[in-house]
């Protein structure tokens, strides 16, 4: 099956030809395939948020091409705006982007701009707000009046509401306390399987991607340093931990345990390690 996106040696210079000339993606290339639920990681300037608005045509690369459906999104202005729609991108801390009066005028504003039916739009609304648990009473309400967590969810809606086949997300949970940050990840997961859609999430939460995601990507001075699975990635903790990034808690842990000479192989999720240290106890019974 072709993939959905295709990046394919992407480059991007800020500045360029001026002495503030800075390199923030260099030769990127990897595919993204529908449903795929992939976490992106990288410390601090390695290129993260600009590869995601790379994606969906809100910068354009300096060199290199991204296909959507393998059509390359800048070879006319038409694909260029379909991108915008069918690649969904919510930024860090979005609910400084509300402005309407109301939290139904700011979740119809994508639909609204991709020329929807009104009727259309009600059910996009209504749909984009019981995913994200926003009540009947809230839509009716000033956005300014919620909490800080139902503007995050505000703001989502707003996104899904246009239905992108991606939805990119720069630190959803950024600033949201745990049950906040549990709820949004539920959202999250909750359109997913309700629209079969790929979601592409930056996080700092290594305990969140090691749980939720099929694939990591990690950035690291603006390159692609490695790609493949949350075994597959966790398996390097140590390359991780050199280039500045975190790993999940029970990995440390495991690490620690094999340095203490215990036979056990590193894990990255809490049940992983339930299993190992389960079996582990059995091993030492059975001697």
């Amino acid at each position: 099956m072709e993939p959905i996106l295709q990046v394919q040696n992407l480059n991007y210079i800020y500045s360029a030809g001026t002495p503030f000339q800075h390199q923030a993606l260099e030769d990127v290339s990897f595919c993204v395939h529908r449903g795929e639920f992939i976490g992106v990681l990288g410390h601090t300037g390695s290129g993260k948020s600009t590869l995601m608005q790379q994606l969906n045509g809100l910068l354009k690369p300096t060199s290199g091409t991204i296909l959507l459906d393998g059509q390359d999104i800048w070879s006319d202005k038409n694909l260029t705006r379909q991108a915008r729609f069918r690649v969904g991108l919510v930024f860090q801390y979005p609910e400084y982007q509300l402005f309407e009066e109301t939290v139904y005028k700011d979740i119809a504003f994508g639909p609204k701009n991709m020329g929807l039916k009104e009727d259309d739009i009600d059910i996009r609304v209504r749909e984009a707000a019981a995913i994200v648990g926003l009540t009947e009473q809230q839509l009716q309400v000033s956005p300014f009046d919620l909490s800080g967590g139902q503007k995050r969810r505000v703001a989502i809606a707003g996104v899904i509401a246009m239905q992108p086949e991606v939805l990119i997300l720069d630190e959803p949970t950024a600033g949201l306390d745990p049950a906040g940050r549990a709820g949004i990840l539920k959202n999250i997961e909750d359109y997913r399987r309700a629209h079969n859609a790929t979601i592409m999430m930056v996080s700092h939460s290594m305990d969140d991607v090691a749980r939720l995601t099929d694939r990591l990507l990690v950035l690291n001075g603006s390159h692609l340093a490695m790609d493949g699975t949350p075994a597959q990635i966790f398996a390097r903790a140590e390359e991780l931990v050199q280039m500045g990034l975190n790993i999940p808690q029970v990995t440390r842990v495991f690490l620690e345990l094999q340095k203490l000479g215990l036979d056990v192989e590193p894990v990255y999720t809490l049940q992983q390690a339930v299993d190992a240290l389960s079996a582990l106890k059995g091993g030492a019974a059975s001697c």
